[in-house]
């Protein structure tokens, strides 16, 4: 997949016209149509106006080529951990709502499940074995200081996960690291549940995590990897457009 056409064809070109006339010559061109710029992201000619100008030094910075794989991929994974973040802290809401009322939410419960033990019996679902209904009742059976804390620990660990999500969205260094150590600090925890008891959901989430603990540290070079934080930035900063064409104007000045 070409990820530069890809965002270019949602979000549009970005063009720009740097006042050094040696790179607006390599980036512009006089067409028919009019003139046209080189898109900083994709390459292509845009016949237009530029949509900004100014010295190459404060040129926007683009993310092009495996940067920009980089960015879809760690967005797509700060919007898991803020939609994991949200149901933390509804449940944490809701716990700290009716923690007082837990005598009269189990007797409502209670009630409940005999009227609906045909209709689960009906679907084959063994509603007096369920792991939700015994964990229900656990649960309405905690003191209210209990829940107090359990709802605390959600709250934490809600926060942690919004932190998570921040950084890996906004594609900070520290966000990065705060996603594997956090991550990689609940792996036994996930593990464990998972050999109590193995479902789908749990399944897939402990591979998600592996796969992105794996994933962080590899291609952004984490904790010394590959070269580490340097050799990250070097690699990507020679995918910009401006990087490339500025190397090319002054090697066709060292040949000169």
């Amino acid at each position: 997949m070409d990820w530069n056409r890809q965002v270019c064809g949602v979000r549009g070109h970005e063009t720009y016209a740097p006042d050094e006339a040696d790179l607006t010559a390599r980036l512009h061109v006089r067409t028919p149509a009019g003139e046209a710029w080189r898109c900083l992201r994709c390459g292509a000619y845009v016949v237009g106006a530029p949509d900004a100008s100014g010295p190459a030094d404060e040129a926007p910075e683009v993310p092009r080529g495996r940067l920009l794989r980089d960015l879809v991929i760690m967005r797509l994974l700060a919007a898991e951990r803020a939609l994991r973040a949200l149901l933390l802290l509804l449940l944490a809401l809701g716990i700290l709502r009716w923690r007082g009322s837990k005598d009269a939410i189990a007797q409502a419960f209670e009630v409940e499940i005999p009227i609906l033990r045909p209709l689960a019996e009906q679907v084959g679902w063994n509603i007096d074995g369920s792991w939700l209904v015994r964990t229900v009742r656990e649960a309405l059976g905690l003191s209210e200081a209990t829940l107090t804390w359990i709802a605390v620990a959600l709250l934490l660990y809600s926060a942690l996960q919004f932190a998570e999500a921040y950084g890996l969205w906004t594609m900070r260094r520290w966000g990065e690291y705060l996603a594997v150590i956090a991550t990689s600090v609940f792996l036994p925890l996930e593990i464990y549940e998972l050999a109590h008891r193995v479902t789908v959901l749990k399944l897939g989430a402990l591979l998600v995590n592996i796969a992105a603990i794996v994933w962080l540290l590899w291609s952004k070079r984490l904790f010394g990897l590959r070269g580490g934080g340097a050799a990250y930035h070097a690699e990507h900063a020679e995918e910009s457009l401006l990087t490339v064409e500025r190397a090319a104007v002054s090697a066709q000045g060292g040949q000169g």
